[in-house]
């Protein structure tokens, strides 16, 4: 791979973006990297993801505009939906996934960030969708994910006037969990995964599931999804360890996805 590379850390692995001359900014070829890491994650073994920018200047600063700027509609279509099929690969993996968003987190590089589970930023952080300033529509989730993660009002004000907001406002609007130094960025993301890595994995994954299944439907559906996750958990070999060690007062054992 040309530009991405991919590390595992234990139970935890990192995908970078490394097209740091270009402010990592998504081409196609990128995307399909991306997918063929993303595909090639050995969910045996690893129990969170984090994805980050190369250098500290930017996580990703959007779409390559180079290369949108020739495309027929038809193309644009099939850039958006390229692009579109990555992003909700990642929403959907079992495990979850961290953006360590460095620097720039514009246009894709925002939808990238909100394809994650958690979202921590650096201090440099700016964030925005300034697609209707080039033209175009956000194309890889923005219109959709921004609006249900911040105010509705917030999100169509950076939709339709491009406006960027700094880490610190990000925080406010709860489209970040925290803000660190830029070379404290990673170290916590570390730090987080590792105690997401430390607990149950199968009650991990079915936590994730059940919150983005139940999002998409009623309250009574989204409850009866919850039922049959939380029940899925009973009788595997860290439910009764960990239950074990509870009652027990001893420390919670190591779990073993089983």
């Amino acid at each position: 791979m040309n530009f991405i590379q991919y590390e595992q850390k234990g139970a935890i692995a990192v995908l970078t973006i490394a097209r740091e001359k270009a402010l990592n900014a998504l081409n196609s070829q990128v995307l399909d990297e991306m997918d063929a890491a993303v595909d090639a994650i050995n969910l045996d073994e690893v129990r969170c993801l984090i994805i980050t920018g190369a250098g500290q200047k930017s996580f990703v600063a959007g779409a390559d505009i180079g290369e949108m700027s020739t495309l027929t509609k038809a193309e644009g279509e099939a850039f958006g939906k390229k692009g579109n099929d990555v992003f909700r690969k990642i929403e959907t993996l079992p495990i979850p996934v961290i953006a360590a968003v460095n620097g720039f987190a514009l246009g894709g590089g925002c939808e990238l960030s909100m394809s994650c589970d958690i979202r921590l930023a650096s201090e440099n952080a700016v964030f925005g969708q300034p697609e209707t300033g080039l033209g175009i529509t956000p194309g890889f989730g923005g219109t959709q994910r921004l609006a249900r993660i911040i105010p509705v009002g917030k999100a169509k004000e950076m939709l339709y006037a491009g406006t960027k907001i700094k880490a610190d406002e990000a925080l406010a609007l709860g489209l970040v969990n925290a803000v660190y130094p830029v070379e404290e960025l990673l170290p916590a993301a570390e730090k987080l995964a590792g105690k997401i890595a430390r607990n149950a994995p199968i009650a991990v994954r079915a936590s994730k599931k059940a919150v983005n299944d139940g999002l998409q439907v009623s309250i009574d559906e989204a409850i009866a999804i919850e039922e049959k996750l939380f029940g899925s958990c009973f009788e595997t070999e860290d439910q009764v360890n960990g239950m074990k060690a509870f009652l027990n007062k001893e420390k919670a054992p190591a779990f073993q996805n089983k």
